[in-house]
């Protein structure tokens, strides 16, 4: 029997490289995980531009954690629009972006380049009127600083193409104090930079592409959801500047697309506003769960991780025929288990994990013992990153709850991937990655609050309060889910005031612990309340 080769299992291992489909090499390694994920969210997408409206622009959005897998899809959805006849355009905004400082010109221009280059072969005439308006921004530089040589076109000045024109800009530009005169230069034209991108490019571009026989134009721009949440001059936190402020434009373009946008943003209580300037609901792309919200096991998200890892050593077998080679790989299933149960469903760090375990031991089959080295490591590693008691009080009472609620601290939380998102037929659940888990600060929290709860909680708060929070909260649940957002709004209103009148019977300084959790429940309902009352309007303003 041959033996597996460790260097090929160690370069299909590799955490940052993205999945293309469209490799056949590549393309055996893919696992579906949507059965676990909670819809078929890729599939979604598709049908909204092949099926329902594959003549007029979309616009949809994706999210999720860094490193859960949305390159990948998104990929696989481009693999699957072009086989169906569509023009496709992907590029990832982290090659043409400083993501620490991005406008709204940025993408924009972004987005008319890398259309631009993908049309060379279709020999569509290039943009007067937009190539004039950058020549303009250009002049306004005061600077000779050209591209190398060897990538300026030979003909006259109008005759260079688009996408060459605007990567000399971008190199012009690669200086703070440069950057920032092109964008005072472009920000009030804004509106005829949009005009001119759809005259002159998307929609002579999608005429062309129809006459060669394609359907339509789309157009993916990935790795937006990286953009630094650090604010803009005046205060305003980027993410959502760039797409709850500026959203309206960014839809504006007369083509199918598909932004990618932070996963804060859906925890945000300027959700139902970001709603509103795009007029979709974000498509969020959950962990893979390794157990049930009850703490039980979900063997089948376990079963298709095991698959994951195992189709990068055994790509040409079938799914049954691996199970039977996992012996080969680790030194028992139960080494398997332990990497993907320690991953928390999160695809990158399990890959990350495997990887290093990989480069310490060098040969196969791997040992639970170097497994266990790096695990340990890595919690090591992570856990030194969070600094207070709140963060660590925060943590534990979503590991209780299974939620979270919007302030900074969760979507710093959120955004370091120190707690997890997953999606079941109830819907969205949150949990703490396994790494914090088994950490003894945070397992000694955990038991203190229990302990707690048991001497103080239960005596200053009569325990049908709160079973009779829990029945509200299953209620908002219950006719959110179902878009009866009237009633949604009154649980939502009784819960609130419910929680007020427990705040008024505590003492604020003697009940220190539990009064904290009763104001934090409130503005909890506050959101919801809000976000209720919202969507009920949209509703009405929809039906009428």
């Amino acid at each position: 029997m041959e033996n597996l080769d460790v260097r090929k299992f160690f370069q299909a291992t590799q955490p940052s490289k993205t999945l293309n489909v469209k490799n056949q090499d590549e393309g055996q390694y893919y696992i579906d995980f949507s059965s676990v994920r909670g819809g078929q969210i890729i599939e979604e997408l598709k049908e909204i531009i092949t099926f329902l409206s594959p003549d007029e622009p979309t616009c949809n959005l994706f999210t999720g954690h860094i490193g859960c897998g949305k390159s990948t899809e998104l990929l696989r959805l481009q693999a699957e629009l072009e086989r169906e006849g569509f023009h496709v355009v992907y590029f990832e905004s982290s090659n043409n972006m400083e993501m620490e400082n991005v406008d709204i010109a940025d993408i924009l221009l972004a987005i008319a380049s890398s259309v631009s280059e993908s049309l060379q072969p279709f020999k569509i005439e290039q943009p007067k009127r937009l190539q004039a308006l950058l020549k303009e921004a250009e002049q306004c530089l005061h600077t000779e600083v050209g591209l190398e040589a060897s990538l300026i076109h030979k003909g006259s000045e109008e005759e260079i193409h688009l996408f060459l024109q605007i990567g000399r800009i971008g190199a012009k530009t690669k200086a703070p104090e440069l950057r920032s005169r092109l964008r005072e230069y472009l920000e009030p034209r804004t509106a005829q930079l949009i005009d001119v991108i759809n005259q002159e490019l998307l929609q002579p571009a999608i005429e062309n592409l129809k006459v060669e026989g394609k359907k339509g134009l789309v157009v993916i721009v990935d790795n937006l959801d990286r953009v630094d949440i650090s604010p803009k001059p005046w205060g305003r936190p980027q993410p959502e500047y760039l797409f709850v402020d500026r959203g309206e434009q960014l839809r504006k373009l007369k083509c199918h697309l598909i932004y990618t946008i932070p996963l804060a943003l859906i925890f945000s209580n300027e959700l139902a506003t970001l709603i509103q300037r795009f007029g979709v609901q974000p498509k969020v792309l959950p962990m893979v769960p390794v157990q049930h919200r009850d703490g039980s096991e979900c063997k089948e998200g376990m079963d298709l991780l095991q698959q994951m890892v195992l189709a990068r050593a055994f790509p040409d077998l079938k799914a049954e025929q691996r199970i039977d080679k996992i012996e080969e790989v680790f030194d028992s299933p139960e080494t398997l288990d332990r990497l993907c149960r320690i991953s928390g469903g999160h695809v990158r760090n399990l890959l990350g994990i495997l990887n290093q375990s990989i480069i310490k031991q060098k040969k196969l089959p791997l040992e639970s013992q170097i497994l266990e080295d790096v695990i340990r490591e890595q919690k090591n590693s992570r856990v030194a990153a969070i600094k207070t008691d709140d963060e660590w009080q925060l943590l534990e009472k979503i590991a209780r709850e299974k939620k979270v609620i919007e302030n900074n601290q969760c979507r710093m939380l959120l955004r370091s991937m120190f707690v997890y998102e997953y999606r079941d037929f109830e819907g969205s659940w949150f949990d703490v990655n396994p790494l914090f888990v088994e950490k003894t600060e945070f397992k000694s929290r955990v038991e203190s609050q229990k302990q707690h709860q048991n001497k103080s909680a239960k005596d200053i708060i009569d325990s049908t309060l709160f079973d009779g929070l829990e029945k509200l909260s299953n209620r908002y649940d219950k006719f959110f889910l179902t878009q009866d957002y009237s009633s949604a709004f009154d649980a939502a209103l009784s819960a609130y005031n419910f929680c007020q009148e427990i705040l008024t019977s505590l003492d604020k300084e003697k009940q220190r612990d539990i009064y904290s959790v009763v104001t934090a429940l409130l503005e909890y309902w506050k959101i919801n309340k809000e976000q209720a009352k919202l969507y009920n309007r949209l509703d009405q303003d929809d039906f009428y």
